[in-house]
């Protein structure tokens, strides 16, 4: 989720009802530890600090510590360790999925932070450089025992990243081998399918649904069951939602981050629009916010009949 989940997305998120909890981006241990200029950026733990966790990256342990005392001196839910990410540019460094390729180093690792946080302590991974559903369970066995609380899984292999479908009978396979909490993630595309993988686990993670609905954790929250049908014709303001987006990345993120966080975000949450394509091309070729407003408002403005999606009738209430 780099460059997505930021402040300006929760808070749009929260605007909607909001969820149990937010993890910030990925945020460079070493950068962080040394003042970096645009840290404060990454630490912001607004708009529900309580419900806020810091996802911590990097390939030194002690840089890992160090970062994660910092941060859990600030009001947080948690510090959550990255294991998972398996982008170049990432695991080039030794970071994210890299460490699974050790059992002893992340254990270490795990332990070091254990010592240095107050907070709860997790970690995001994959199922390990392979296909090895024993080589994941005493991974995770050892964290456990050094004292990670949560462990969230996003069951593809480091080289898979997004391609084929992700394992999710792992999640609760490993949810019966550990004490501690289990949480599944990826290939989350609705509502429904959130509510349903929730039977699973612990927990749902979603990440890019997020941003495509970024009202789907309230969706989650009113559907009855599966089945339960019937639309609110008033439903979501599509064109209202991506402005309010766009007035809250200014308000929340700095200069220099806007235009990548912009493009970024309406990527996905095009996505539903018929020309989204087209839109997101438009969008793309804008030096500026402003001009980004003006493609946005213009689209709508000839597809009126796109700016609302049906919202579901609330008939109870379930909480993931």
């Amino acid at each position: 989720m780099a460059e997505l989940s930021h402040r300006a997305l929760r808070e749009l998120i929260e605007s909607f009802g909001g969820c149990d909890e937010y993890f910030t981006e990925m945020i460079s241990a070493g950068a962080f530890a040394a003042g970096g200029p645009f840290e404060a950026w990454y630490a912001d733990n607004g708009p529900c600090p309580g419900k806020t966790v810091y996802q911590l990256g990097g390939r030194d342990a002690g840089q890992i510590a160090r970062a994660a005392a910092l941060l859990s001196e600030r009001e947080c839910l948690g510090i959550d360790i990255n294991m998972g990410c398996s982008a170049p540019a990432i695991t080039r460094t030794g970071a994210g999925v890299r460490w699974m390729e050790s059992i002893d180093k992340a254990g270490n690792l795990a332990a070091l932070t254990r010592k240095a946080v107050k907070r709860r302590l997790s970690v995001k991974l994959r199922t390990g450089p392979g296909d090895d559903f024993d080589y994941l369970v005493r991974f995770c066995r050892r964290l456990e025992e050094e004292g990670v609380e949560l462990i969230t899984l996003h069951p593809r292999t480091a080289r898979e990243k997004f391609r084929r479908q992700a394992k999710w009978s792992y999640v609760p396979a490993l949810k019966k081998e550990l004490r501690i909490k289990v949480a599944g993630n990826g290939d989350i595309s609705s509502a429904a399918e959130m509510l349903d993988r929730s039977a699973l686990c612990d927990a749902v993670m979603t990440g890019r649904l997020a941003v495509k609905q970024p009202w789907c954790f309230s969706e989650a929250r009113t559907l009855e069951t599966r089945n339960s049908g019937g639309y609110d014709s008033r439903g979501y303001n599509v064109e209202e939602t991506g402005l309010r987006f766009l007035e809250l990345l200014c308000r929340y993120q700095p200069p220099e981050f806007h235009l990548s966080r912009a493009r970024r975000f309406f990527s996905y949450f095009c996505g539903s629009l018929t020309w989204a394509h087209y839109l997101t091309t438009l969008l793309n070729r804008e030096q500026g916010l402003a001009g980004m407003e003006r493609v946005w408002r213009g689209y709508f403005a000839e597809h009126p009949e796109e700016i609302n999606i049906p919202r579901r009738k609330q008939r109870g209430m379930l909480f993931l």
